[in-house]
């Protein structure tokens, strides 16, 4: 089962939280929490596998504590939830470590498979976050000439194109006319060729360099 804590300061929607975790066969609640300020000492406690992060909260912020979370337990995969669309915390919230984003109206079937999403190594984004950080990375990386990097095939390149999109493994299936575990056997080898080690890697490395 996943091991998922969530860090949340709403208590009607931290409640509503640990209840779609609880429900949920695939999925095991670790700890819910009204702040971050203890973080790494929860982190050290739950075990979890994925962390469901308020981007913010009184107290230390959630890109704050992804910044300390990560330092401390790198594999420890983290999605932010939040009703901010800005480009500010979405940049930063990658920039520390972040894995994914989910916006707090979501269904929680949604919530359930971007967990599960995330724990496979995938990068669940909403399109409209998505696009915003094709966007930024795109402003801000503009002048970067294209890195050396192995050749991806047309298949590769296609998955990859779905991914900078914003769209879930089950998508980029749907769109490619491909298995899931085609989907996966994909990225590993478009990991591999572009030295990175998440989706959130090669989305920022695709963007930086304009591989797609």
């Amino acid at each position: 089962m996943i091991r998922v804590t969530i860090f949340e300061d709403i208590r009607e929607i931290r409640e509503l939280l640990a209840e779609t975790i609880r429900v949920a066969e695939e999925l095991l609640l670790t700890g819910a929490y009204p702040n971050a300020n203890e973080a790494v000492k929860v982190i050290r406690k739950d075990k979890p596998d994925v962390v469901l992060m308020d981007i913010q909260m009184p107290g230390i912020t959630g890109i704050e504590a992804v910044q300390q979370i990560k330092a401390e337990y790198p594999d420890v995969q983290i999605l932010m939830q939040t009703v901010f669309e800005d480009n500010a915390r979405i940049f930063s919230s990658i920039c520390a470590g972040a894995s994914g984003y989910i916006l707090k109206d979501s269904s929680p079937e949604r919530y359930v498979e971007a967990i599960i999403e995330v724990s496979q190594g995938g990068s669940p984004m909403p399109p409209v976050i998505a696009r915003k950080v094709w966007t930024m990375f795109q402003q801000q990386n503009h002048t970067f000439a294209k890195e050396e990097y192995k050749e991806l095939s047309t298949n590769e390149q296609k998955v990859l194109d779905c991914l900078v999109k914003g769209m879930s493994y089950k998508l980029i299936a749907d769109e490619c006319k491909i298995s899931i575990s085609t989907v996966n056997f994909h990225l590993k080898n478009i990991y591999r060729k572009l030295h990175v080690n998440s989706a959130t890697e090669a989305i920022s490395k695709a963007v930086k360099r304009q591989i797609v």
